[in-house]
């Protein structure tokens, strides 16, 4: 319906939808101002008695007027469109911020409250909610709470039976949403005040603790845990939640309307009461001149605390402001995590744009010299967690956390985030943002801005520059874009062939998006690690589209690409001018420190690639191949057991990585450990799906130990890929090593040269080729690679 009209109502965006009707922003061109539409479903109103009925009571409704109350202006029809004409508010429902979980308990008793002293004026004028639900709750920029939909149940919704096999997406037909019904609403019998102080229990115990009271799926399991079961107690899903808010919550939602509060003005009293602290105790006067002056001592103190306040307003030496007028001081964040965004689109398939929104906010806040933000490899692994955010700040050692939600609808975004106190789980912001597709970099940027001014974080000018982009995009190309990031990110083979096509589709689209060029760079030489693909290939096209990259927009990330394509081909002049200049445009990529770190320790700089490895930790503290590639670091520069305790670090965080499998089996080997080393290799082997690289690994352990037999076998196997797959010189070249066949693992490495195989990069520190440095001809090699002896 978007550009259509409704008598004069001009409709503008989709904003929401559910059981009682879509919603749209409009334009009343006749008042000149925003506001809801609400189009009922087809069929809702039968014939022009009903709609007439509808219309008295919907009048009636708008009678309505609080500043906690979604006004209703007026109903209307027109060509068999039936819509509800409502007050426009900008804000995030209560649900998509409950989708971060639990609320402060201060958060909790502002915004309930609000939602109480609405239903109080409801009440009084003898309406009853009857489908109070998170999702029926506006929060504003500002902390106002607008409770949406009084009445409408009863009107829209004349209930119905629930069948044995409903499930909670199929309860539409009931007047109100079962999740948040009271028992007596279930029993058939009246809704009176005492069923929405039922409703506003449910929404309290979800601010409270993120999770619904009674969480059953099957709708008749949930009718009977509300009918016949307790709820969890707050304090147990929560330990923040204090007695006393656990109290009124358990008292809301009493089995008992006899039991419950007999009215909201009753419940909202005692939520004032949490809220405001204790009056202070008064103060005696203990001498006659206290008697007698008492009042004007009493004036003139409050006249020198007037004249200390108005001194501090403009200085807030210290805080002393802040302090003073009984505000917290806003804390101090020096680095960030930004959680993964939930996926508000009832799409799983659109996870590919919320976790593409989450890198996109990283790489934004990362730019920002003065603020350590945590990578993306990091900060995924917490999706979906219930982990409590000051263990996922400690785990990050971080001062702050964003969290949120993205919502992709048609070509309309909405991200509401919120910045948290990683700490103390003290809520400090939270906002909605929400643009045409086309202008998602200005969405990202205007998210990025937002909270740098709220963590009083300096900018400088040029990114300043940077974050105010707002260049349009083209949608399909960056669509597509994030499907190939999403895919890449996995790191296997297949996906990355998966993510070339998508970056070569978004390329079609759009032949200037810079992006994507980077993105194709990245999969080339993905392929390249999984060695399937023959090097010259590979490494001619990742340098190409990286450069093409570069050539349209300078970035950190095109700089790495290109940075690692370079160390592969042996161009040490380029990988150390990229790799500079990436770490230079973007110090908390760690990427960029990653791939400088390889560059340095291959040409043999090892403790400075140890030094660069260390950053990059700081800024993935949880990335299993900065972990991994430190310990393999650690090894070659001779501290084997710093090494090994590295590597085995990096398996607790996921004993099923294949690479620390594959380098602390060789860091065994170097140790003597030969035992060790194989069962390692053998792991990395199975881990890696029996590909060449880990084969020869095992295969050259096992010829070292002087298990000749099982070498030989390895040998053949290899041989037998290389007839289906292109296999690395390389890799024949290790296993003759270890075999001490030296005359013919000299031939492999001719072949290894001429194929420009990537892992000759890595000759002057790989200690396999250490039974071969003292041969002329092996330092011709070094030298034909441009590595120094």
């Amino acid at each position: 319906m978007i550009a259509e009209t409704l008598t004069h109502y001009r409709i503008v965006e989709k904003i929401g939808e559910g059981g009682m009707g879509v919603v749209y922003r409009a334009r009343d061109e006749r008042l000149d101002r925003d506001v809801a539409i609400k189009v009922l479903p087809t069929g809702t109103l039968a014939d022009d008695t009903a709609r007439k009925r509808f219309r008295k009571e919907a009048l009636a409704l708008a009678k309505l007027s609080h500043p906690n109350i979604g006004v209703i202006y007026d109903f209307d029809t027109q060509e068999g469109v039936d819509f509800l004409v409502m007050e426009y508010i900008a804000g995030a429902t209560l649900a998509e911020r409950l989708t971060a979980g639990a609320l402060p308990e201060k958060e909790v008793l502002a915004v309930g409250a609000q939602i109480v002293a609405a239903l109080e004026e409801a009440h009084e004028h003898g309406v009853v909610h009857r489908d109070l639900k998170p999702g029926n709750i506006l929060v504003t920029p500002k902390g106002q709470a607008k409770v949406l939909d009084f009445g409408l149940a009863k009107l829209l919704r004349p209930g119905s039976e629930i069948s044995t096999t409903d499930n909670l997406s199929s309860t539409a037909a009931l007047a109100g949403t079962l999740p948040y019904m009271s028992p007596e609403r279930l029993r058939g019998e009246p809704a009176d005040a005492r069923s929405d102080i039922y409703g506003a229990g449910a929404v309290l115990y979800e601010m409270a603790t993120g999770q619904r009271p009674f969480r059953e799926e099957l709708a008749t399991r949930l009718a009977d845990a509300i009918l016949h079961q307790l709820p969890v107690s707050p304090r147990a899903l929560n330990a923040r939640v204090s007695p006393e808010l656990e109290r009124i919550i358990l008292k809301c939602l009493d089995k008992e309307q006899e039991n419950r509060y007999q009215s909201a003005k009753e419940l909202s009293v005692d939520l004032r009461r949490l809220v405001s602290p204790s009056a202070a105790l008064p103060v005696a006067a203990p001498h006659r001149f206290a008697q007698r002056y008492g009042r004007y001592a009493i004036t003139a103190a409050c006249l020198a605390v007037v004249l200390i306040a108005g001194m501090l307003v403009g200085l807030n030496v210290g805080g002393a402001r802040d302090r003073l007028l009984g505000r917290a001081a806003p804390p101090r964040i020096a680095s960030l995590a930004v959680l993964p965004l939930a996926n508000l689109s009832a799409d799983a398939t659109q996870e590919y744009f919320s976790d593409g929104m989450t890198e996109a906010l990283i790489t934004n806040l990362a730019r920002i010299s003065a603020l350590r933000v945590i990578s993306r490899t990091s900060v995924m692994q917490y999706k979906g967690t219930k982990k409590p955010m000051p263990q996922i700040a400690k785990e990050l050692n971080v001062d702050g956390v964003v969290e949120g939600s993205v919502q992709l609808s048609g070509d309309k975004v909405r991200i509401t985030a919120q910045l948290i106190e990683g700490p103390t789980d003290r809520h400090l912001w939270v906002e909605s943002y929400e643009r045409d597709l086309h202008d998602i970099l200005a969405l990202q940027s205007d998210v990025a801005k937002t909270i740098a001014r709220e963590i009083r974080v300096k900018l400088t000018p040029q990114e300043q520059a940077r974050l105010g982009e707002t260049r349009r995009v083209i949608t399909e190309a960056y669509q597509l874009y994030l499907k190939g990031r999403y895919h890449w990110n996995r790191r296997t083979e297949e996906s990355a062939r998966k993510g070339l096509g998508y970056f070569e589709q978004a390329i079609e689209k759009d032949p200037a998006y810079a992006p994507a060029y980077a993105g194709l760079a990245d999969s080339f030489i993905a392929l390249l690690d999984h060695e399937n693909l023959p090097p010259k290939e590979a490494l001619s096209k990742a340098k190409e589209a990286a450069r093409k990259a570069l050539d349209l927009d300078e970035t950190a990330e095109a700089h790495t690409s290109l940075a690692h394509a370079s160390i592969h081909d042996w161009d040490w002049v380029a990988a150390d001018r990229e790799s500079q200049r990436a770490v230079q445009l973007n110090p908390r990529d760690a990427s960029a420190r990653l791939y400088r770190a390889v560059y340095l320790g291959a040409t043999g700089r090892l403790e400075d690639a140890i030094a660069e490895d260390r950053q990059a930790l700081e800024i993935d503290p949880l990335s299993l191949i900065i972990n991994s590639h430190l310990g393999d670091l650690l090894s070659r520069a001779g501290r084997l057991d710093q090494g090994i305790a590295q590597l085995r670090r990096t398996l607790e965080l996921d004993p099923n990585f294949f690479r620390a499998h594959l380098w602390l089996g060789e860091a065994y080997q170097q140790e003597g450990l030969h035992g060790e080393a194989i069962a390692e290799l053998k792991r990395a082997v199975t881990l890696g799906g029996g590909g060449p690289e880990a084969l020869a690994a095992l295969a050259h352990a096992y010829a070292v130990a002087g298990e000749r037999r099982e070498a030989l076998k390895l040998l053949g196997e290899l041989k037998e890929q290389s007839r289906r797959r292109f296999v690395p010189a390389t890799d024949f070249a290790f296993v003759c090593i270890g075999l001490g066949q030296k005359e013919q693992a000299f031939v492999w490495l001719e072949q290894a040269y001429q194929e420009r195989s990537g892992w000759l990069a890595f000759a002057k520190i790989d200690p396999r080729f250490d039974g071969l440095r003292s041969d002329p001809r092996f330092q011709d090699l070094l030298r034909r690679i441009g590595l120094p002896p």
